[in-house]
């Protein structure tokens, strides 16, 4: 019988948010696959937990799953933990939980604290309706793509950033979303020094040109204004859609995006997307 992988939940900052669960099923498996094992030494050594570790994360996961494969098949129950919040969630485990899933090995989710969540509930934006994307790409072609997809983001948008790369990122989203849109920053969040700057991209790009960003952020971002149009001429209109068009997406698709943003219907608009070829 296959034994048990456990997607264990570990505290983001704070030691304590740990549940009775989490601490029980740690102790309780058979190994511990780490991304760190020298960071979650320290969160065994807290609690008491003497479960030996392996190292599991993005450098060497390819190399590891056989051998977790192989282990879970023989009965032996296993816990992946990551550096801090949900194993998965812009971390390692992704392969691996799809590993056991083919090889039909159960896979229990152990429920613990996750950053999106933590700074959506605190971020006073609407919280019905959000959009994770973790971290933006670095540079090039994916990061200006990924942000011309956001331009027309409707939900509220969650982003990850490191702090030397925050000045940048904010300069970023500033031109590419409009400077007055809302955003919160959650900075090391349940930690010591947590902070939560609530204010438009402008003033978040000002503050940070004169404040040098420490600790690891969450943002959290207005959606677009569904009810929000934009008086774009009909060549206006064509360059968009040209441009769309260009990133593979169909017509009907552009059509459909575009006319939520203009007085135009979906149909006049795929009209013109037909005369582009003309």
């Amino acid at each position: 019988m296959s034994g048990i992988l456990y997607l264990v939940g570990t505290p983001i900052g704070n030691l304590e948010d740990m549940t009775f669960r989490a601490i029980n099923t740690l102790k309780t498996v058979d190994l511990i696959a780490a991304e760190d094992t020298r960071h979650t030494g320290k969160l065994l050594q807290y609690y008491d937990i003497v479960t030996p570790q392996i190292s599991y994360h993005d450098h060497n996961r390819k190399q590891r799953e056989p051998e977790i494969i192989e282990r879970l098949q023989q009965g032996k129950t296993i816990a992946l933990v990551t550096d801090a919040g949900m194993p998965c969630i812009s971390d390692p485990g992704y392969d691996l939980v799809r590993a056991c899933v083919e090889a039909k090995i159960s896979v229990v989710p152990i429920p613990g604290v996750t950053a999106a969540i933590t700074a959506l509930a605190v971020s006073g934006l609407p919280t019905n309706r959000f959009v994770f994307e973790g971290f933006l790409p670095v540079k090039g072609k994916s990061r200006k793509e990924r942000l011309q997809l956001l331009q027309q983001e409707t939900r509220t948008i969650i982003l990850y950033e490191s702090p030397h790369k925050l000045k940048q990122t904010l300069q970023d989203l500033g031109e590419s979303l409009g400077r007055d849109r809302a955003v919160m920053l959650g900075r090391e969040l349940t930690k010591y020094y947590e902070d939560f700057h609530y204010a438009t991209l402008e003033e978040a790009i000002l503050f940070y040109n004169q404040q040098t960003p420490k600790g690891e952020y969450t943002l959290v971002i207005a959606g677009k204004a569904e009810t929000e149009e934009m008086d774009l001429s009909v060549e206006e209109i064509k360059t968009e859609l040209k441009q769309l068009l260009a990133q593979g997406v169909t017509r009907s698709q552009a059509s459909r995006q575009l006319a939520t943003m203009t007085s135009l219907s979906r149909q006049e608009i795929y009209q013109l997307s037909l005369d582009l070829s003309d």
